[in-house]
């Protein structure tokens, strides 16, 4: 099974080429499914159908799925959210305040990713395509699990005991209740949901498409994104230059588009190298239906097969002496690292990620750190513990 996750600034047009990407999937013999982890679904509307909560037949063999928010709520944490709705009840809060109140930030996004991984169990489809919120967004979803695992790793262990513990004492002095077992297993189960989640979509089957116009501003963020989408191990397979105005028979308004244009894309070739930069052209009309966006993925893939397995190594590889990270277009100033007992703390602008060492790594020190060539290698002394 194929996983392809578009994203890249907002307004470039990632979903257009989410939706085209997943026709050309359904129209070779793909059984396909696209979903949208972003809050603006406008997926239907691009292919021309109605927003079903359950998957849909958009075209023959494309599917379309658009999550349900609140009924996906009571499947994956219904215990964590009754819990906290009747908290702040307990607390003096009227029951449609605590309603709105537990509903989590980001909890739709969260949602979606669980509902791939629900999707992605059935063995029913071939290619999956996610249209990914804008890159922002996205970034903070996809370090979501590793960072939760990391915090839960430590905390819940001892959060177990201290609960039994202490239990009788806040419902005696707090007055209200505590979180009882199947509470603390609800989050578990959220906790190892997120981490199937980030296995499926950094595993050899899955990879990020970066859609970006070719202007100075959005091209800017899409290279910070490359470097952010590699800290957090997510592979990207290919750049998609989006809205590229044709130079032939331009007028002298859009000549001047056409040469700011060109300067962009040189930046985009020359930045993402050896990734594949595959162009579009501005549309005459907007690709609205299946037949539009069949027409827009034939030009924006040409020959090239998008379903082949990505051919770019995982980010993130262990030696026995050596931890190697893909860091492309890192700024040696923007880049940090620091060693926390067993961990490896990698910031790289304003993302961080902490990295759990093997073992063999984590009883040893330090000999040396260098970023070359976009990839920061930690080198460990042989042999001795730490």
């Amino acid at each position: 099974m194929r996983i392809l996750l578009f994203t890249g600034k907002g307004g470039v047009g990632k979903t257009t080429a989410a939706a085209a990407t997943a026709t050309l999937a359904a129209e070779r013999g793909n059984k396909t499914l696209v979903v949208s982890t972003d809050t603006a679904h406008s997926l239907a509307d691009a292919l021309g159908v109605p927003p079903s909560s359950e998957p849909v037949e958009a075209a023959p063999g494309l599917h379309l799925q658009q999550v349900d928010t609140q009924r996906s709520l009571e499947r994956h944490w219904g215990e964590l959210r009754d819990y906290a709705g009747n908290l702040l009840a307990e607390l003096g809060l009227d029951e449609v305040t605590a309603e709105e109140i537990t509903v989590l930030p980001g909890a739709e996004e969260i949602l979606a990713l669980l509902e791939l991984r629900e999707q992605a169990r059935t063995g029913r489809w071939d290619v999956i395509v996610v249209d990914c919120a804008p890159t922002a967004e996205t970034l903070r979803l996809l370090a979501l699990p590793e960072a939760l695992d990391w915090h839960v790793n430590r905390l819940l262990p001892t959060g177990r005991r201290m609960l039994r513990a202490l239990s009788p004492v806040i419902r005696h002095v707090a007055k209200v209740s505590v979180p009882e077992g199947e509470v603390v297993s609800a989050g578990e189960r959220l906790h190892r949901g997120l981490l199937e989640v980030r296995a499926l979509l950094t595993g050899d089957d899955a990879s990020v498409r970066l859609v970006l116009t070719p202007e100075a501003v959005v091209v800017a963020e899409a290279r910070r994104t490359l470097t952010s989408l590699s800290l957090y191990g997510y592979r990207v397979d290919a750049v998609i230059a989006n809205r590229v105005f044709p130079a032939e028979g331009a007028d002298e308004w859009r000549l001047g588009w056409v040469e700011a244009q060109t300067r962009q894309l040189a930046t985009v070739h020359e930045s993402f190298a050896p990734l594949p930069v595959l162009t579009v052209p501005y549309l005459p009309a907007e690709p609205v239906g299946t037949a539009a966006l069949s027409g827009l993925a034939a030009r924006m893939y040409e020959d090239r097969d998008p379903f082949a397995r990505p051919g770019v190594e995982p980010p993130l590889r262990f030696t026995n002496d050596e931890l190697a990270l893909s860091l492309p277009l890192a700024d040696r100033d923007d880049l940090d690292l620091a060693r926390k007992g067993d961990d490896i703390i990698v910031t790289a602008g304003s993302y961080r990620r902490v990295i759990a060492l093997p073992a063999a790594l984590a009883r040893r020190e330090i000999s040396s750190a260098a970023l070359r060539d976009g990839r920061l290698r930690v080198r460990f002394e042989a042999g001795g513990a730490k």
